[in-house]
């Protein structure tokens, strides 16, 4: 009997997510105001951390909106799944690429980054990738724009960063930038990556690595070496974070 009423449960909840999808993938108000909701929860964050990293970068942002010629070296800001959430907000003048997956989420994610002045390159490991990241790429490779790639997305395995980030990098000739976010005060979802939404009024640490760039020939052995550099820069930005 129990296991009837689990299956019914779980029958519902799944009608009902398939029912919000459909509703914000054919509503742009719905969308509008989930990115409204954003803004507003993002406002009350506190966030804190060393933006040093990419002060030349907000700069020369800043001088291309003035309509000023002012180029640097591209970055791929990378960070894990479960930690995106804050991390939008913090665009400011930064004009960014981000890959999202070709599904029916990825597309209202997509159209939701886009509400918050984003690029996107849809694609996933499973379909479109290798178009997504070159699609990126050719973005990227006059320096007025950067990318950002959760590294162990869409459907991880958790924590463990995917080649398609050093194809990018390596086409745009940018810089790896590895990325945490600390989120002192979050729901955590039951979902593969534990995904992480701040409370309001909580702090956000933000800590950004050395990063390194992909300059040799993408081999098996090469790119391992790079996922174990950036997973091993990653893990040491945030060490108590498992």
């Amino acid at each position: 009997m129990n296991e009837h009423i689990a299956f019914a449960v779980k029958n519902k909840l799944a009608n009902l997510r398939r029912k919000i999808r459909d509703l914000f993938r054919s509503s742009d108000f719905c969308v509008n105001a989930l990115a409204a909701f954003y803004r507003l929860l993002c406002k009350t964050l506190r966030y804190s951390g060393n933006r040093e990293t990419i002060a030349e970068q907000d700069k020369a942002a800043k001088l291309r909106r003035q309509g000023q010629d002012a180029r640097c070296t591209p970055m791929v800001f990378c960070l894990w799944h479960d930690e995106l959430f804050p991390l939008i907000y913090l665009q400011q003048d930064l004009d960014i690429v981000c890959i999202v997956s070709g599904s029916k989420d990825g597309a209202i994610l997509e159209k939701f980054m886009q509400r918050l002045g984003l690029r996107t390159a849809t694609g996933s490991s499973r379909k479109g990738g290798l178009k997504a990241l070159l699609h990126a790429a050719k973005l990227m490779k006059d320096g007025t724009v950067h990318g950002c790639v959760t590294v162990d997305g869409p459907m991880g395995p958790r924590h463990r960063a995917k080649d398609g980030v050093f194809l990018l990098a390596h086409r745009a000739g940018a810089k790896i930038m590895p990325i945490r976010l600390d989120l002192k005060t979050s729901y955590k979802f039951s979902s593969w990556d534990r995904f992480q939404v701040p409370l309001p009024f909580s702090k956000v640490d933000v800590h950004f690595g050395e990063g390194f760039f992909v300059t040799e020939e993408l081999t098996e052995d090469y790119l391992a070496a790079c996922r174990e550099r950036l997973e091993k820069e990653l893990t040491e930005l945030l060490p108590h974070r498992p």
